[in-house]
């Protein structure tokens, strides 16, 4: 069986606002995440995964942040298309695993509509997705509440 697998890595920082979107959830909070786009980490990175799974590159690679028409883009967008293109060349995805890693905002609350929404997003069971976050023990950027990170893992395999 031809499956392949892709890892993704993503990081914004914290700037002024009330929300931050994370796994397509909007989570009310008292900072937003800085970006290019609407700066959701955990789907950058998943959408990374499934790039990377593809030998496709990065987001970057397919939507350049110097093109103006993705200033504020919904990050929706981008990970259907990573989904498409799998499809596209014959695979879809067997499970996802995405971490989100901050001190705050607490992602727990929101997993499971998180999973949800990228369950929609990408069109599979929501038993294929996974979200958990982690803190870094006050350590870092992430522990000084600067910005969050997210690391995510997709598997691919033959439609």
């Amino acid at each position: 069986m031809d499956m392949r697998l892709g890892n993704g890595y993503d990081v914004h920082a914290f700037t002024g606002g009330d929300h931050v979107w994370l796994c397509g959830v909007k989570v009310p909070h008292d900072k937003a995440l800085l970006g290019h786009s609407d700066a959701d980490v955990g789907m950058h990175a998943l959408t990374d995964a499934i790039y990377g799974a593809l030998a496709e590159g990065d987001i970057g690679r397919h939507f350049p942040p110097s093109d103006p028409q993705w200033k504020g883009a919904d990050s929706r967008i981008f990970l259907a298309h990573a989904v498409e293109l799998a499809a596209a060349r014959g695979y879809r995805l067997a499970n996802c695993d995405v971490t989100l890693v901050c001190e705050r905002p607490k992602v727990g609350p929101h997993a499971e509509a998180m999973r949800a929404a990228l369950a929609t997003i990408m069109g599979v069971e929501v038993h294929r997705v996974s979200v958990k976050a982690t803190t870094s023990e006050r350590l870092g950027f992430t522990g000084r509440e600067e910005g969050i990170a997210a690391q995510a893992t997709a598997l691919l395999v033959p439609a």
